[in-house]
């Protein structure tokens, strides 16, 4: 078969491979289309966990091309995504219900075998079906579990407000998903205006366009926006230390930031900590799921989350380079997506 292979950062080749077989409790996948986002463009340069030599990809839509022994709950040729992350159900978080820090966390193209591949074989406990879903909704199953994630950690009270800096697939994921959530306004913030369009024709309350470069005026603006109270949930969704500096001034007193974009490992944010404590802000992370893809899926099918004009880029898998420059440079690229 053909896959993507890293055998360092940066250097990766798309060749033959041997197709892998099926164990016990596995299900190997024909992978129709593969999403490539923010979190891959890190792997790329060796960040994230990365262990190489790798076949990286971690969000897919397929079919069940074969069986391992002892596993029955799914037929040949049904549609499925794949759950990228495995606790190992034995260290101490996992034991005491945490499996989200597991000590031995396994990750779909991370650290072990990923889906930039005509086929990709997984434990059948990540596999979930979304028979009759449309392939190009069925693709953002990851993301949306994600974006689900993130709202489960915020557990948003019903009548607040929330702000959501990035307009990425998975910062309109989570806004849609917060609005379904009973938050009576959310504001998406961004600094590129068609992204902010296809925000506005998926239904978000309010957008605003902010500068790269001026993250002063952004919260001038934007808590002007508010009505110059801020917001009760604050949520950072771009991965840039710019945009979080400025996180706790725009959140309103006994309200929660969300840091849910991926910065890079050595980046640093700043603030006031006399804020922090005298306005008993909460500050929270949402790293990845591992208990949402259901949820997920039924929010998918429910009609209530829409990925409508959110892909923008398909690439053959032979031009992965072409799909990780995209996403990495390219400011009219929003979904990038391979297709084996």
């Amino acid at each position: 078969m053909k896959a993507v292979v890293y055998d360092s950062p940066r250097r990766f080749t798309v060749g033959d491979v041997p197709t892998p077989d099926p164990g016990p409790g596995e299900v190997r996948i024909t992978v129709h289309q593969a999403g490539v986002c923010g979190t891959d463009v890190h792997i790329h340069h060796g960040d994230f966990d990365a262990i190489f030599p790798l076949v990286s990809g971690h969000k897919l839509v397929g079919t069940v091309e074969a069986l391992g022994e002892g596993v029955h709950r799914f037929t040949i040729g049904e549609q499925v995504p794949v759950k990228p992350n495995l606790a190992c159900g034995q260290c101490d978080y996992c034991r005491a219900g945490l499996p989200i820090a597991c000590s031995d966390l396994k990750g779909l193209g991370t650290n072990f075998p990923g889906c930039f591949a005509e086929y990709v074989v997984v434990p059948a406990t990540l596999v979930f079906s979304v028979e009759g879903l449309d392939p190009a909704l069925a693709v953002f199953t990851e993301p949306a579990a994600c974006a689900m994630h993130g709202v489960e950690t915020l557990a948003p009270r019903p009548g607040s407000t929330a702000l959501v800096f990035g307009a990425g697939p998975t910062g309109l994921l989570l806004a849609q998903m917060l609005r379904a959530s009973g938050v009576i306004r959310v504001t998406v913030a961004a600094p590129t205006q068609f992204k902010l369009d296809t925000a506005d024709r998926l239904g978000i309350d309010h957008t605003v366009l902010i500068d790269r470069d001026d993250p002063q005026g952004n919260q001038a603006t934007l808590l002007e926006a508010s009505g110059a109270e801020g917001y009760d949930y604050v949520i950072e969704a771009s991965g840039s230390t710019a945009v979080l500096d400025i996180c706790v001034p725009l959140t309103r007193s006994g309200g929660t930031i969300l840091v849910y974009g991926v910065a890079h490992p050595e980046d640093v944010a700043r603030f006031e900590p006399f804020d922090v404590f005298r306005r008993e802000i909460t500050i929270k992370g949402s790293f990845a799921e591992i208990t949402s893809f259901d949820a997920a899926i039924r929010a998918l099918r429910s009609g209530r989350v829409r990925t409508d004009g959110i892909v923008t880029h398909r690439f053959p898998l032979a031009d992965c380079a072409g799909a990780i420059d995209a996403v990495e440079h390219d400011r009219s690229a929003h979904k990038v997506v391979l297709v084996p």
